[in-house]
């Protein structure tokens, strides 16, 4: 489904800014109070595992959004409403992945500090930008989105 009703996303926050600029900030602070989150000798593979899910999931989100000549971008306008690939299963598979993805560098850097600032990531990142998202795809999209958010949880 292509429309052409509004251009203006209103979205102006760059998400991966958002979790590179979190983690940051929790690697900053580990470096100034030094927290492990888990016991020596816990099993690092699985933060090796949560990380490679999470880019894997990310490029087939993005891939599916390219391959339907939309952008990933959440600035800029939605050329059609993507519901196939990962989009079948949730309407926010690359925040998911963005999540997957963090955690994973969480347990492969044992550092708290940056598991204590996930939580504000992800407010922002669903205050800030999804509930945006939502309403300008709404407003593109029509009864078209709203059958799709009837199917589709907004996450898992």
């Amino acid at each position: 489904m292509t429309t052409a009703q509004s251009n203006d996303t209103r979205i102006r926050i760059f998400p991966p800014l958002v979790f590179m600029g979190g983690l940051g900030i929790g690697l900053l602070l580990q470096w100034l109070m030094p927290y492990a989150l888990l016991p020596f000798g816990a099993p690092r593979w699985l933060g090796a595992l949560l990380l490679i899910l999470g880019i894997l999931l990310a490029a087939w989100g993005r891939n599916t959004m390219h391959q339907r000549n939309t952008s990933p971008n959440p600035a800029l306008s939605a050329a059609t409403l993507v519901t196939t690939g990962p989009f079948r299963f949730s309407r926010n598979p690359l925040y998911i992945a963005s999540t997957l993805a963090y955690l994973g560098i969480v347990i492969l850097t044992n550092a708290l500090w940056t598991l204590v600032t996930l939580v504000p990531i992800l407010l922002i990142v669903h205050y800030g930008i999804v509930r945006g998202e939502e309403r300008y795809l709404q407003t593109q999209f029509g009864d078209a989105y709203r059958e799709y958010c009837a199917r589709v949880r907004r996450y898992i």
